[in-house]
């Protein structure tokens, strides 16, 4: 069966437990990226919090700067810069300065925000936020892109003769992704300006499996109005994956960070109902995987849940695997070293020829071995001695040429 090519990464929000140190907290998220590198995974993306105590980053640009002095090949990105808590002039010069600072490896995440007390402590009502979004979107192109000066005028910025001084280090410019959830606006976003999207595929605790067919619809609506395309390539799906040893390890490896996510954070943080959903203490992590939440399992497992998600969704670029922290740090690191070895090269073609050259001999090694065989006794017959007697048997399902 031919297997889709797929690019993988991770997208950490980040989102950590209370009880540890918060500094220790920022320094494994950065050997985390690091280790990510050494295993030649494609991209990080690191996310911007403010509230809530879970979310340990408050700068993307500041640890990707960090994170660009520890790594050589992975890209990074902004997983996402919120724009309505930003002066879209300072998005945009900031992003170049780290684009020259990292050789062209940085991309631009760009979302309105989710979590409710970041907008709230800068008086932004949510309502506002998609509005907000899509004006400083704008704003920001215009500067990356570096035309002329830009002047525009909303009720929360002005531009005024604005332009960069620096320009993207690579002339085609900076990546821009737009994160989506469920709602059209994003991926509206994306078709309207050729944006890569950057979808999470997994529901919310007690929310419904998102529509991935219908939203890449939204992104092809939208760019036909512009006189646009969108390429598949260029999409992103976001969801929780963990590779064990087995299913069965793997599942207890999260039993208890998993639980911790879904009821300390989303319930007893967020205020979702969990507690409504019926799960039974203990089962959380059945329950996340049941729900479409996550892909977990062995390798083969892993490898089947990421064709499936393919599939159902008919087609993505590139998997990231969404950072819980919901294994120990030795586990998570085991996991993707797991993902590294037994996964990821099952979609990027890495083993195409390893298997075709493996085919070929195998279909040839009656011939081989014979042919070693007779000059094996012609050495001996050439140096005047008795060759010794070699049984040649057919391995069992040889083939000839």
């Amino acid at each position: 069966m031919t297997r889709p090519q797929i690019g993988f990464g991770a997208f950490i929000s980040p989102l950590h437990p209370h009880g540890e140190n918060p500094t220790l907290q920022l320094w494994r998220d950065l050997d985390l990226v690091r280790w990510l590198d050494e295993l030649g995974l494609a991209e990080a993306w690191i996310g911007e919090h403010h509230s809530g105590g879970w979310g340990t980053i408050s700068s993307p640009e500041v640890f990707l700067a960090a994170a660009a002095e520890h790594t050589r090949h992975i890209r990074l990105g902004t997983g996402v810069t919120s724009l309505p808590y930003h002066h879209p002039f300072h998005v945009a010069s900031r992003i170049v300065q780290l684009d020259h600072q990292t050789r062209g490896r940085v991309m631009l995440g760009v979302g309105a925000g989710s979590a409710p007390g970041d907008a709230h402590m800068l008086g932004i009502h949510p309502s506002e936020q998609r509005r907000m979004t899509g004006e400083s979107l704008e704003a920001v192109l215009e500067l990356l892109a570096g035309e002329g000066p830009v002047n525009r005028a909303t009720d929360w910025f002005t531009l005024r003769d604005a332009r960069l001084q620096h320009r993207p280090y690579r002339p085609g410019g900076i990546e821009v992704a737009i994160s989506s959830a469920a709602s059209p606006h994003s991926m509206q976003l994306a078709g309207r300006h050729g944006l890569s999207p950057l979808s999470f595929a997994s529901p919310r605790p007690g929310g419904t499996v998102p529509d991935l067919r219908r939203q890449w619809q939204y992104a092809e609506e939208a760019a036909a109005a512009a006189g646009r395309t969108v390429d598949r390539a260029d999409w992103r799906l976001v969801v929780n994956v963990y590779v064990g040893e087995s299913r069965e390890q793997a599942l207890e490896d999260l039993r208890e960070g998993a639980a911790a996510w879904l009821r300390g954070y989303f319930g007893d943080i967020v205020g979702l109902p969990v507690d409504a959903l019926g799960i039974e203490p203990g089962r959380e992590i059945e329950y996340l995987v049941e729900t479409g939440t996550a892909i977990i399992g062995s390798p083969d497992e892993v490898a089947a849940g990421v064709e499936e998600l393919y599939e159902s969704s008919g087609g993505f670029g590139t998997l990231l695997v969404a950072g819980a922290d919901w294994a120990s740090r030795e586990n998570t690191r085991a996991s993707f070293e797991r993902l590294a070895r037994f996964v990821v090269p099952r979609f990027n073609g890495s083993l195409e020829g390893f298997e075709a050259s493996a085919a070929w001999v195998r279909e040839n090694r009656s011939e081989f071995v014979t042919q070693a065989v007779g000059a094996f006794q012609k050495a001996f017959t050439d140096a005047g001695v008795t060759a010794p007697s070699l049984p040649v048997t057919e391995p069992a399902g040889a083939g000839s040429r």
